[in-house]
């Protein structure tokens, strides 16, 4: 398993040459697990050899020596069983084992999210192979301790041995896997690996290899919710809404490059999931405060949302419930929380559907309403940052109820 050695010679020429090695070698048919470990060991030659003898091709020198213990394992293998060596010469050059230079990193990347392979695996495995993370890093991200992260990722490659990965988890699958990278990076609290930087770094990867708009729409919803980021705490580390945020902390860069990236996407299709979720960021992104932000659009938005599943509110209850916040600014609250209802059965038990309601009450003005909502919301929220911001809007609900009793 490439852990210290990956660290250290990632530190002198990048993490992307070694998931393009590893790619390299599963695209030929190797074993993923045989071709790390044969990764591994070239590594491990590397930090012997490279002080002294820097190669001129880096990624061709390790291609070689890869395959070399590969050839090596294969020929005692055979030996043991009297097979015929033949079949294996080994290479004499690290030309062809190179020779594919345009979509390695998205073909390692689709192997990583094998259909075979739970959530949690295909996550761990990604940034593990892809992104050349160290196991202690992934689990570190996580929270979860080093061995229950290595044993992950140890079954996950365990799944795959013996498969040939000549058709790999479909764009969908990598999507949906990137997303939850991103999403655990960016909606947890800061650790030693930026989770959500890395899913933007691998989707930038992916929209140079694909021409798929749903790609672009992904990394440009990174990107407009990314730059939001600086503003999401305060100075004591307590979550901030959007509503109250400091927009002038927002990164206007990565706003521009991801409305940019959006509109690439829009211009080709009718939109999915991503280009919307995206086009709805944007639209929050653009306005100089709150009270500015187009909420008939965004409503719009949502309209077509839900429209891409046949039963939205248990296809897509997020969805639904992201559009009753619209009604509520657009048709007034009251239309909102009866959007709400209509969720009751599937969310009711979800700290963010007492949340919103609780929002919702607020807005219609409604406070003891709202702190009640709040607190039902804190009561089932699990993260702790989460939990002591819906503490705290109930409290502020309570403490602005009271003027009104006076």
């Amino acid at each position: 398993m490439i852990d210290e050695p990956t660290r250290r010679l990632g530190e002198g020429f990048g993490r992307e040459l070694i998931p393009r090695v590893l790619a390299g070698l599963v695209r030929r048919g190797e074993d993923f697990d045989a071709a790390e470990d044969a990764l591994q060991e070239a590594l491990l030659e590397a930090l012997r050899v490279w002080p002294e003898h820097p190669p001129r091709d880096p990624r061709a020198w390790l291609a070689t020596v890869a395959t070399r213990r590969l050839v090596d394992a294969r020929r005692s293998e055979a030996a043991r069983h009297r097979r015929e060596e033949a079949t294996y010469d080994e290479p004499r050059a690290a030309g062809p084992v190179i020779a594919e230079e345009g979509d390695d990193t998205l073909f390692l990347l689709f192997c990583c999210c094998h259909p075979a392979l739970a959530p949690a695996s295909q996550v761990a495995l990604t940034l593990r192979a892809v992104g050349g993370l160290a196991t202690r890093e992934i689990a570190d991200a996580f929270y979860v301790p080093e061995a229950t992260m290595a044993q992950r990722i140890s079954r996950a490659k365990r799944a795959l041995r013996g498969r040939r990965l000549n058709q790999p988890g479909d764009l969908a699958v990598v999507l949906r896997v990137l997303y939850l990278i991103y999403t655990a990076g960016h909606t947890g609290p800061p650790t030693r690996v930026d989770l959500a930087g890395e899913a933007i770094r691998l989707a930038r990867q992916l929209t140079l290899a694909t021409e798929e708009p749903e790609a672009r729409g992904l990394l440009a919803l990174m990107l407009l919710n990314h730059a939001r980021l600086p503003a999401r705490l305060d100075s004591e580390g307590r979550i901030v809404p959007l509503d109250r945020q400091d927009r002038r902390l927002w990164d206007t860069r990565e706003i521009a490059e991801g409305v940019r990236v959006l509109q690439s996407a829009l211009a080709v299709q009718r939109p999915g999931r991503y280009q919307i979720e995206a086009a709805i960021a944007a639209l929050h992104d653009d306005a100089a405060g709150a009270e500015e932000t187009d909420w008939p659009q965004i409503l719009a938005w949502y309209d077509d949302l839900v429209a891409l599943t046949d039963d939205p509110v248990r296809q897509d209850p997020a969805a639904v419930l992201g559009r009753a916040v619209a009604v509520g600014h657009v048709l007034g609250p009251a239309a909102g929380l009866l959007e709400t209802d209509r969720l009751r059965e599937v969310l009711g038990d979800r700290h963010r559907w007492h949340a919103v309601r609780g929002h919702l009450h607020e807005l219609a003005g409604d406070l003891p309403a709202a702190a009640t909502a709040y607190v039902d919301a804190a009561r089932r929220a699990t993260d702790l940052a989460e939990r002591d911001h819906l503490v705290r809007q109930a409290a502020r609900a309570r403490a602005a109820e009271l003027p009104s009793r006076a």
